[in-house]
């Protein structure tokens, strides 16, 4: 009996190590393999452009308002007046003196020419150079006293001759009145004056004659030398810009 039951238990593990799965002598078992990340899409680098290139600066022509200021070293003022010399057989001479020191501001309205307007116009006299450094002296020292009262003033009171529109490169005459201070006289004149505007640049000349009388300056003389008139010409030359 016992020797039935011991045979049974050994064909019982005979039969389950025979339903086993085979294993492969020397393969490893597999190892489960993950399942890959989701793959994330990577965004496209941004393009920098590394030029130098400025914006289009505007025209001047569309600023419609613009403040321009006079170029000194540009623009002069020059004055001419004739003399005449009694000890050279009565030599007629025009005398013409030179500065080139000036200051002033142009208020133009491109978009309403009108409204434009010229604001303080200051000279140096003191610099006025000619051909004779006696000459020169003798104005600075004594007739016109510039060495003293050195800045000569206009301030303009009203312009006359305003286009209705403006074009560009075009000639204009005006007439500009106001107050000339000279020392410490003020007298009331007119130039006139032809301009253009040119891109950014305005230029033009600006013309008027004075009596020396009037600015208590003259007609200076010099007892058996010589004698001017008593009327100059000022000639003013300006380029101007924003």
């Amino acid at each position: 009996m016992k020797r039935s039951l011991s045979l049974l238990i050994v064909i019982a593990i005979s039969l389950t190590a025979c339903t086993a799965a085979p294993q492969t002598a020397g393969q490893p078992e597999s190892t489960p393999v993950p399942s890959p990340l989701p793959t994330q899409a990577v965004p496209a680098p941004t393009t920098v452009s590394m030029t130098n290139e400025s914006p289009t600066s505007t025209p001047t022509t569309a600023m419609g308002a613009v403040y321009f200021q006079i170029v000194s070293e540009e623009s002069s003022v020059t004055y001419e007046v004739g003399e005449t010399f009694f000890n050279q057989n009565n030599r007629f001479n025009l005398a013409v003196g030179v500065t080139k020191t000036l200051s002033g501001t142009i208020f133009a309205d491109l978009n309403n020419p009108s409204a434009s307007s010229i604001g303080p116009v200051q000279v140096d006299i003191s610099q006025f150079t000619s051909d004779s450094n006696r000459r020169d002296n003798a104005i600075r020292g004594n007739w016109l006293e510039s060495s003293r009262f050195p800045i000569a003033t206009f301030e303009s009171t009203q312009i006359e001759g305003f286009p209705a529109s403006y074009v560009e490169g075009q000639d204009y005459s005006l007439k500009v009145t106001g107050n000339l201070t000279v020392r410490e006289t003020t007298r009331q004149i007119t130039f006139d004056v032809i301009t253009r505007l040119e891109g950014t640049t305005l230029s033009g000349s600006a013309e008027t004659t004075i009596l020396l009388s009037d600015f208590n300056v003259g007609p200076i003389s010099i007892a058996g030398v010589l004698q001017t008139e008593d009327q100059a010409r000022i000639i003013l030359q300006f380029v101007a810009r924003p």
